[in-house]
Parts: C-alpha cells; sequence; structure tokens
C-alpha cells in the first residue's frame, strides 16, 4: 500500500502527459503516410513513404537541413562564448551590477516576432536603420543585410535573443565558486588566464552543457524570426527545416508531406537529445 498509493496518486498526472505528447505523435505519424493535401479533401489514401520521399527529394530540402545546422552551430557557438565572457565580466562587484543584469537578461523577455522586427526595421533596413547610419557616418555604402546576408541575419538576431539566457545561466554558476580557493590562486601567484583555464572554465562546464542541452532543443525550431524577417529567402538561403514544413504544409496545403517532414524533424531532434543527454551526463559525472 505504500508503493500503490503515491503511484496512484501520480497516475492521473503522468497519464495525461502521455497523452499530450503520443496523440499528436499519433496523429502526425497518420497524416505521413497518407495522400491529404487541403486542396484535396476527397483525395485521401495510403501512400505509404510517398510523403517522405518527396519531402527529402525536394530541392529545398538539402539546403535547409544545412542552414538548420549552421544556424544552430553557430548561435550556440555566439551565446556560449558571449555568454561566458560577459558573465565573467560582470561577476566582480562594481556600482551598479544590478541594474546592468536586468538590462543584460531583459532582450530574453521580448516574443520572437517582435525581436525579428526590431532588427528589421531598427537595426537592418538599409535606409533608416541604426546600422545604415552607422555605414553613412564613415562614408560608406550601407548593406541590406537581409537580402546581402539572410542566413547570417537571421543568426545574429536569433543569438542576440538567447545571449542573455546563456549570461544568466553562467552568472548563477559563477555565484557558487569557492571564493576562497580564488584568493588561495591569487596568493599562490596565479594570473587571472590561469585562474579562467584551471578554475573558471571548469566550474562552468556542467552551465555550459544546460545551455547547449536547452538551446540544441530550442533552436531546431527557429521559425517566427525567419517568417519575419527574411521568408526563407532569398530563394531558400535562410529556410530551415522548421520554414521548409510551414511551406509544405500551408504554401502548398499538403498535410501528408508536411507530417512527413515533422516526422524527419522528430527524429533530428530525437537524436541530439540522445547526443546531448549523454555529454550532461558525462558532465555531472565529473
Amino acid at each position: 500500500m505504500s508503493r500503490f498509493i503515491p503511484r496512484a496518486l501520480m497516475a492521473p498526472a503522468v497519464l495525461s502527459l502521455f497523452l499530450w505528447m503520443i496523440v499528436p505523435l499519433v496523429m502526425t505519424l497518420y497524416f505521413s503516410v497518407i495522400h491529404y493535401n487541403l486542396m484535396q479533401p476527397d483525395k485521401v489514401g495510403f501512400v505509404g513513404l510517398e510523403n517522405y520521399i518527396y519531402f527529402m527529394t525536394d530541392p529545398s530540402f538539402g539546403t535547409a537541413v544545412m542552414n538548420t545546422l549552421l544556424l544552430l552551430g553557430s548561435v550556440i557557438l555566439i551565446t556560449v562564448i558571449g555568454g561566458t565572457l560577459v558573465a565573467l565580466l560582470i561577476d566582480e562587484p562594481f556600482l551598479g551590477r544590478g541594474l546592468v543584469r536586468i538590462l543584460l537578461i531583459s532582450p530574453f523577455f521580448v516574443m520572437p516576432t517582435v525581436n525579428a522586427l526590431l532588427w528589421k526595421h531598427m537595426m537592418m533596413n538599409p535606409i533608416y536603420g541604426v546600422l545604415a547610419q552607422v555605414w553613412h557616418f564613415f562614408g560608406a555604402t550601407p548593406v541590406d543585410w537581409l537580402t546581402d546576408f539572410p542566413l547570417f541575419s537571421v543568426i545574429i538576431i536569433v543569438s542576440w535573443q538567447w545571449l542573455p539566457f546563456a549570461t544568466l545561466i553562467f552568472i548563477t554558476s559563477l555565484q557558487s565558486m569557492n571564493r576562497e580557493q580564488l584568493e588561495a590562486s591569487r596568493m599562490d601567484g596565479a594570473n587571472y588566464l590561469q585562474q579562467l583555464r584551471y578554475l573558471y572554465l571548469p566550474h562552468l562546464a556542467r552551465s555550459v552543457a544546460i545551455v547547449v542541452m536547452i538551446e540544441m532543443i530550442f533552436l531546431l525550431s527557429v521559425f517566427a524570426e525567419i517568417y519575419t524577417t527574411t521568408g526563407g529567402g532569398p530563394g531558400d538561403a535562410s529556410t530551415n527545416v522548421a520554414f521548409l514544413i510551414f511551406k509544405q504544409a500551408l504554401l502548398n496545403f499538403d498535410a501528408g508531406v508536411a507530417s512527413a517532414g515533422a516526422m524527419f524533424a522528430v527524429v533530428l531532434a530525437n537524436i541530439a537529445a540522445v547526443f546531448l543527454i549523454r555529454m550532461v551526463g558525462k558532465n555531472l559525472d565529473k
């Protein structure tokens, strides 16, 4: 009875969570193996792997996968390195540190669509944007970022929003460092670079693993920033897997192919999750 009662009390929550996850997955799997176009609702039939083949042989598929991986790797690299540097910079006490921390963290709470609009119109607009004014000040021709460097622009936009998240995690981790150990290292003659290599970075290893895991899960589904700024273009220059699924689902009205793309994204996310869980597990065991 001592084991049955806790399990019985947890059962409704566990069952609800299971249904919340499994029902959409089963429906997506079902639609991925049938022909179901919203423009032809009367023509429904089993097609097997035809939707998967159609999705993976789409001319945009290879570009979308490469853009997804490039976006993922670039944003994680920028946020981990930048977040570490910013966290180390504001770790020491100084006047107004609390206000600075609030200002650094605030971009993370901006909605993705609003974030994209701010960068599109306020920063990267080639006529009246802030960057265009800087270019004019130095006598240079402004750059049309979203047209000439679409994927790079999206990477900058997404990195700006996720940098505060990494900074917050690293600041929290640095607060738990043993200050006596740092003082002892200074007394032994260790300079800042030696402290950084042998004390700070090893202490931040677990936090880095957590940041990489969380960001990788969320960045696989980046969509609002692309839709709001570049629309996946020019051509497929900034199209990722999530945006390709959107094009198949809403622009081509093909729910079957879009569901096949969604299942591909699920497989990709699970491969990343297995890799990340092992990486985090190794860091937690140290």
